[in-house]
């Protein structure tokens, strides 16, 4: 047997018309609510402020303590053998007068050229003549002649602002006792240059010079 909603009963059935109801019930009760009530009109208010104002007044200084001088520095015992000084006695306090110490020496001033540096330039130091001068004034040194050896030294000259020579160091040896360091620097030495220049101003320039002992060159007369 099927039980079956007796249609009174069915909610589903009622609910369109209880919504449709519902919804014409709100509707009235929105209308007289509109209508009934009295309408509703606000004014500005004047807010009265009232203006504070603010009085300084000049506050006299106060005298400040002067503060208490700080405490004396205190009294050292005098360390001693002896008994008939007694315990209390300390060192009197001495003022020195430290103008009369003569100020320490100063330093050595070492000097930037005293060894091969590089210095930049803008301009190059130019030998007056080239340098072939050099050949002119190398000296073939008789014992690495006699020997029949050859070998190449580089020297580094200090060309001062004037264009002289007026120092050379061997940057690399020959490698063999026979003389070529010293002939290579002598005749480096004689050379006279047209100055290096750096923002168009002669400085004081180290530069470094390859000299070539050869034989072939030597009994030539080229040297």
């Amino acid at each position: 047997m099927i039980n079956r909603k007796r249609p009174e009963a069915d909610l589903r059935l009622q609910y369109r018309k209880t919504f449709e109801l519902a919804l014409a019930i709100s509707l009235l009760i929105m209308l007289f609510a509109f209508h009934a009530l009295p309408n509703f009109e606000t004014a500005p208010r004047d807010i009265k402020t009232e203006i504070v104002q603010i009085k300084i007044e000049d506050i006299p200084p106060t005298e400040q303590l002067k503060q208490a001088p700080p405490p004396g520095r205190p009294s050292v015992p005098i360390p001693t053998e002896s008994e008939d000084v007694p315990e209390d006695v300390t060192i009197e306090t001495t003022e020195l007068d430290l103008s009369e110490i003569p100020p320490p020496p100063p330093p050595p001033v070492s000097d930037e050229y005293e060894n091969y540096v590089f210095i930049p330039y803008d301009e190059p130091p130019v030998p007056i003549g080239g340098y072939e001068t050099i050949r002119k004034n190398l000296k073939y040194p008789e014992i690495a002649r006699k020997a029949g050896v050859q070998g190449l030294v580089v020297v580094g000259v200090l060309i001062d602002e004037k264009g002289n020579s007026v120092k050379t160091q061997v940057l690399k040896e020959s490698g063999m006792k026979v003389g070529f360091e010293e002939a290579a620097q002598a005749a480096v030495m004689m050379m006279k240059w047209k100055p290096a220049k750096q923002r168009d101003k002669a400085v004081k320039v180290w530069v470094s010079i390859p000299v070539r002992f050869s034989l072939t060159e030597a009994k030539s007369g080229s040297t």
